[in-house]
């Protein structure tokens, strides 16, 4: 449990400063915006599924305009999932989890799984927004976990 929580953490830091590079960059680029709100809705679909919800309501690929209204995803997925991991005991994570991705296909997968795919799933498209932002001669920003173990 003890490493799943310092990686969330790393998460939470790293969305962050991601959302902090992409209004530094005053990027019109309208895929970003797409990808970084993609980033948050499939936190927030993925949290849905642990707490036995349905996450039918969330579309994950839609346009973005608002940089304001992915921050704010983004602070309310953190509340929502530090209860959540405050709450789960080691031997939770191997429990299976029932659930219909997007398409409405049915999957059981466990919780432990779940929150790996949580962590590496926004990791991969932070590291193509610092691409993308690198591109368009914007500043990257750090968000390796390394650079967060050394805070």
């Amino acid at each position: 449990m003890k490493t799943i929580k310092c990686m969330m953490d790393h998460l939470y830091w790293a969305d962050e400063r991601i959302i902090d590079a992409l209004e530094g960059s005053n990027t019109k680029n309208n895929d970003l915006l797409k990808l970084v709100r993609h980033v948050a809705v499939a936190e927030r679909v993925w949290l849905s599924r642990l707490q036995g919800k349905g996450s039918a309501q969330y579309s994950l690929w839609e346009d973005a305009e608002d940089l304001t209204v992915i921050r704010t995803m983004f602070k309310e997925n953190i509340e929502q999932y530090r209860v959540y991991i405050e709450g789960l005991e080691e031997s939770a994570l191997e429990v299976m989890i029932d659930y219909a991705n997007q398409s409405g296909v049915s999957y059981r997968t466990s919780v432990r799984d779940i929150l790996l795919q949580v962590l590496l799933h926004g990791q991969y498209h932070r590291g193509q927004i610092n691409r993308a932002l690198r591109i368009e001669s914007a500043d990257p920003v750090q968000v390796d976990y390394i650079t967060f173990a050394r805070l």
